[in-house]
């Protein structure tokens, strides 16, 4: 990364493809980039030849959400290096064990990988978080984080296309294609931190930890999400290889259909947002996910087929797109010096039921599969009734609905 710093209220001087922004979408891309080759064959992966069942799959994503957990950390971490550094270095750390994960095929192996893998995933994804919100105008942020989702879509289009394109036709291993995705992503990521100078926000960051009342709707939308969001990845994938049988092509193939029909929805989510505002785009979206998580377990209670849940899971993976709504919502009643901070201490928040969920519930699948997707509706229906809670218009001083009221009554 280069050594001269150029403020973000003066990038506009440097060429287009040197802005902050675009720095912003190249990251978008080069994280599902890695992140989806891991993915894509895990379930393959750990079924085929690591010999896994419902509990060890549990273990493994309960583990790679420790770091998540731990994500206040970065608070610590950038007393000594700046968020942009952060952001890359742990994009490096990502992209390298990605490209070596099949090295270690053993549950212990794959747990170790998966720790390490983890830390630079979720140390990315809180800088990242706070990067958006600090560089990009709260007046453009719904449509610009839409884009970003778009970017990170065609990313993970690009990487299922390729893995079933050489799994297929070219017949490559599991080895081979780990290392391929990795290592275009570690080039990517080498790019970033070369070919871009050093953004300075317009505010300068607090750097101590920071836990307001204020946020506290804040704080609670994010562990429901990570608690709802967990039990999805988890599970729902896991379900079409044990129980439908899916080969790696073919969970591929739901996946390049989800990322697609995401390259085209994310830009008109984020104008949809702008237009109906936080409150309206994530009770939609949490109404949704509560048919979607019933119907998951309707697949094990009436013996529903596989179209009907590979559909559920194209559906499901489309509302979960609307979850950067929380992130304006959120940028909207914030101290512009509490971002990056409060990012690390939501991003905490979110994995709470990240850490302990899919452990616990892997126990719960071997004895109910369709139990596991029905506490998951339950939760997001204690999401919407959080998102009621926010304001049509929030703004420091107006974080929810109860916050005039509050302010009104005498003595206050």
């Amino acid at each position: 990364m280069q050594d001269n710093v150029v403020r973000v209220l003066d990038a506009d001087s440097l060429p287009m493809w040197r802005r902050p922004w675009v720095l912003l979408g190249v990251m978008a891309f080069v994280m599902p980039l890695a992140f989806s080759t891991w993915m894509a064959l895990l379930n393959n992966f750990v079924i085929e030849v690591a010999n896994f069942d419902g509990s060890n799959i549990g273990w493994l994503h309960s583990l790679r959400e420790i770091p998540g957990f731990l994500a206040i950390g970065v608070i610590y971490v950038l007393w000594y290096i700046r968020e942009q550094a952060l952001a890359v270095m742990s994009l490096l750390l990502l992209a390298i064990t990605v490209s070596v994960t099949a090295w270690f095929p053993t549950f212990g192996g794959l747990l170790v990988t998966t720790l390490i893998g983890s830390i630079g995933f979720h140390y990315y994804e809180t800088v990242k978080m706070s990067l958006e919100l600090q560089w990009i105008k709260k007046e453009r942020a719904p449509q610009v984080l839409g884009w970003y989702v778009a970017v990170g879509s065609g990313a993970s289009l690009f990487a299922y296309g390729f893995i079933m394109l050489v799994w297929k036709v070219l017949g490559w291993d599991y080895n081979t294609i780990y290392l391929a995705g990795g290592g275009l992503a570690l080039l990517l990521t080498l790019f970033c931190w070369f070919a871009y100078p050093t953004f300075e926000a317009p505010v300068k960051q607090h750097t101590q930890m920071v836990f307001r009342a204020r946020y506290w709707l804040y704080y609670s939308l994010q562990a429901a999400s990570g608690a709802r969001r967990q039990i999805f990845m988890v599970f729902a994938a896991f379900m079409m290889v044990e129980r439908f049988g899916f080969e790696v092509h073919e969970v591929t193939a739901l996946f390049l259909i989800n990322y697609v029909a995401n390259m085209i929805f994310a830009p008109l989510m984020g104008a949809f947002v702008s237009k109906v505002g936080e409150r309206n785009a994530l009770a939609f979206e949490y109404i949704g996910l509560i048919i979607v998580f019933c119907a998951y377990g309707g697949i094990y209670m009436f013996g529903w087929g596989v179209v009907i849940a590979a559909s559920l899971y194209v559906i499901d993976h489309l509302f979960f797109a609307l979850a950067f709504a929380q992130k304006t919502y959120f940028q909207k009643i914030a101290d512009p010096a509490d971002i990056a901070p409060t990012a690390a201490v939501a991003f905490t928040i979110n994995h709470i039921g990240a850490v302990l969920l899919p452990a616990m519930l892997g126990y719960l699948w071997l004895m109910s599969p369709a139990a596991v997707f029905i506490f998951a509706a339950s939760v997001a229906c204690i999401s919407l009734a959080l998102a009621l809670m926010i304001p049509r218009h929030p703004v420091p001083g107006n974080e929810t609905v109860f916050s005039r009221r509050f302010a009104a009554e005498p003595g206050e």
